[in-house]
């Protein structure tokens, strides 16, 4: 089986709750990036060793907070070396807003993995676009580049739609897939 690591910062839970429905797709390893945008002692260590990395942070104001560019800032000592050269990465954001300019931060996220030389992997699943559709259905937001989820501002993570966790759990379980058949 593909390791897979899913990154993230999560700055009131939200992201949190996704990153941990990515992971029970990917069967993959939780690493968070802390308030300071620093990682566990472990944590370069266990990016090394994946064979897909998926990035996870909110979308504030545009982008991505300051403690996941932090991280990024700081990935460029693997970058150096090329430790992260052919890895399968994937990414997702949550903002308060259905759109709320996250695919700016999914465009920073795919862009940071093709410095590294890195195969990104899109949503691979058409948007839920009908008349019909609501947003207990998975795409419901439309995302293609990665994963897209809507929090509200001011609810807890409990109340982000089943169709985005839906959504996130196949996300994880795609980069993994994906992942896996590089390994082979």
């Amino acid at each position: 089986m593909a390791q897979t690591v899913v990154v993230y910062f999560s700055g009131y839970g939200h992201t949190q709750r996704i990153a941990e429905a990515v992971a029970e797709g990917a069967q993959a390893q939780l690493l968070r990036i802390d308030s300071d945008g620093g990682l566990p002692q472990h944590g370069w260590d266990l990016l090394a060793a994946a064979d897909a990395i998926i990035f996870g942070a909110p979308t504030y104001m545009g982008s991505a907070p300051w403690q996941f560019k932090k991280f990024a800032d700081a990935s460029s000592k693997a970058w150096f070396t090329r430790a992260w050269q052919d890895k399968v990465f994937g990414g997702f954001s949550v903002s308060a807003s259905l759109n709320g300019d996250k695919q700016v931060t999914l465009i920073g996220m795919q862009t940071l993995a093709s410095q590294h030389g890195g195969i990104w992997v899109s949503l691979g699943v058409p948007p839920a676009n009908t008349l019909a559709a609501t947003r207990s259905d998975v795409n419901n937001l439309g995302g293609s580049v990665g994963l897209l989820v809507q929090a509200p501002s001011d609810a807890g993570a409990d109340a982000i739609p089943e169709g985005d966790v839906q959504t996130a759990r196949g996300y994880g379980a795609r980069v993994t897939g994906i992942a896996q058949r590089f390994k082979s």
